[in-house]
């Protein structure tokens, strides 16, 4: 555990997020096959999706009403096979649970009774032309990031040569203007003041900025200026994974700090562990260039080359096996 997360840097989690059936609509060219059932107020839970092989053919157990249901080329196909009446009766029972909608894909032909009992129930029925695997793909995907849990830090988000790094430290300490002069070398920015974080895996945390202070970067004793007016649409993106944390601290002489970096530092967030380095100020540091550079040496380690160990292998060779690292590296 960091001196960070202790200290209680982090916000609490925020959970149970919902996202509105209209956003995937829109984002998904959905066509809305029931327009007399209303869109509008209706939200989606859950992530996952759910193709409803087995309710269709009456099996109700373990169902989970509040997934996003999907038909398509199987069921549909099943669903022409069967006796009216019993298609009927099963179509009335997955309605009558009151899923947030159906999306039937490859634009197959809706079922009259589907159309009745969306009206009844109030249940939007979707359709697509895209092949159910696609979509079903490409749904689970938008819905992680939109439903997934998240936390809001104090910081400054940045890619630094393809690294999503994730700059904090106490107030003041200088996090904005390192953010400025990295944008300056041609970096790009995401966010400062506050770093909205989604966790959508257990490997991947994105990071983004919210929309009212977005491009917006604060400098004390200038005020707000405008990342994107100054510098242009290259210098600035709206989401970024998060794969390094550079924490910025005040440099304390009674301290003895890392020289040689064998031993890889994390810092948890949303339960994710983040690489990270605790970066001392100190008068004639360039924190641009160091944040630099420990981007660079991330993405080295992450193709498998690691400078400490590169050293340690040297020195071994060159004493016949026996480590002797100099004093001036303690």
């Amino acid at each position: 555990m960091t001196g960070l997360q202790a200290s209680g840097a982090f916000n609490t989690p925020a959970t149970d997020y919902t996202v509105p059936l209209a956003s995937l609509i829109e984002e998904f060219n959905l066509e809305v096959v029931t327009p007399k059932v209303n869109i509008e107020g209706k939200m989606l839970s859950q992530a996952n999706i759910n193709r409803p092989a087995l309710q269709l053919a009456g099996f109700f157990d373990y169902f989970d009403p509040s997934r996003l249901q999907i038909i398509g080329m199987v069921e549909h196909t099943y669903l022409r096979q069967l006796d009216e009446n019993f298609r009927r009766e099963n179509f009335r029972r997955i309605f009558d649970h009151h899923i947030p909608a159906i999306v039937i894909c490859r634009n197959l032909k809706v079922f009259p009774e589907m159309l009745e009992y969306a009206e009844k129930y109030d249940v939007p029925i979707l359709s697509i032309d895209s092949a159910t695997t696609d979509f079903i793909a490409e749904s689970i995907r938008w819905m992680k990031v939109q439903l997934a849990p998240r936390i809001t830090m104090h910081g400054c988000l940045l890619d630094v040569y393809g690294v999503g790094t994730l700059i904090v430290g106490e107030s003041g300490v200088g996090k904005s203007e390192t953010a400025l002069e990295l944008i300056k070398r041609g970096h790009r920015f995401i966010a400062d003041d506050a770093v909205e974080i989604r966790r959508v895996s257990s490997a991947t945390l994105i990071g983004s900025c919210p929309p009212k202070i977005r491009y917006f970067l604060e400098l004390r004793g200038i005020g707000i200026i405008d990342i994107l007016q100054m510098f242009g649409v290259q210098s600035i993106k709206q989401t970024q994974s998060i794969d390094l944390l550079i924490n910025l601290e005040l440099w304390d002489s009674s301290r003895i700090y890392d020289r040689i970096g064998q031993q890889d530092e994390f810092t948890e967030i949303l339960g994710n562990q983040v690489n990270s380095h605790s970066i001392p100020i100190r008068p004639g540091r360039s924190l641009a260039v160091i944040t630099e550079s420990a981007a660079i040496n991330h993405r080295q380690k992450q193709m498998g080359y690691n400078a400490a160990d590169a050293l340690t292998q040297r020195a071994m060779r060159q004493n016949d096996g026996g480590l002797k690292v100099h004093e001036s590296y303690r």
